[in-house]
């Protein structure tokens, strides 16, 4: 299993706002979508063995599950629209307990800490960071779990939550990616073993 962590710090909470206004209205959605989008789909379908969790605001994480994802499609629209309608059934999650707005789509109640404590009990938490360890000098991933933030940088709070669990910082490579582009590297250095099994 392959799991990311997506921060979205400006994304409404609430489901009011427009399909045709993600990068605005919508908190950059847009770049958050595309990120969603690498994390799944492949030439001609979708990556079963990905979980991806999107945290907005610190308030509400919505995961999406390969094994059971339905109605992704390549655009950034489809996508915001599966976001939207999880928005819509924020209520329903309880405590713990997440609504279930569609296939392969769950609302939690929880933000950022509370989605990393999670998630670190299933694989190495690996921050994706200009500062990071050379990604092809470090061994295998098993399980990893990839945490990257919006367009914009982590907040002092979340580095402090993100020390607290982070196993390993690692880079990509000399230039600084978008979290999307960076997704797509981390799949390829793991989809060929390192770069060495084509």
């Amino acid at each position: 299993m392959r799991q990311f962590v997506l921060l979205g710090h400006e994304v409404p909470t609430e489901p009011e706002f427009s399909l045709d206004d993600l990068a605005g209205g919508a908190g950059r959605l847009d770049a958050l979508c595309r990120s969603i989008t690498a994390s799944f789909v492949t030439s001609h379908g979708i990556r079963e063995d990905v979980r991806t969790h999107l945290v907005i605001q610190d308030e509400l994480t919505i995961t999406f599950d390969g094994s059971e994802l339905r109605r992704l499609n390549p655009d950034e629209r489809s996508t915001a629209a599966l976001v939207r309608n999880a928005l819509d059934h924020r209520d329903e999650a309880i405590g713990a307990l997440p609504a279930e707005p569609s296939p392969g789509v769950e609302v939690y109640r929880r933000g950022f800490e509370g989605t990393l404590e999670t998630v670190a009990t299933e694989g190495p938490v690996v921050q994706l960071h200009e500062d990071g360890e050379a990604m092809v000098d470090v061994g295998g991933l098993e399980d990893p779990v990839f945490v990257l933030s919006d367009h914009q940088d982590f907040t002092d709070d979340e580095e402090r939550v993100l020390e607290g669990v982070v196993d390993q910082r690692l880079r990509l490579g000399p230039e600084l990616l978008h979290a999307d582009q960076a997704i797509t590297v981390a799949h390829h250095y793991l989809d060929t073993a390192g770069y060495e099994q084509f």
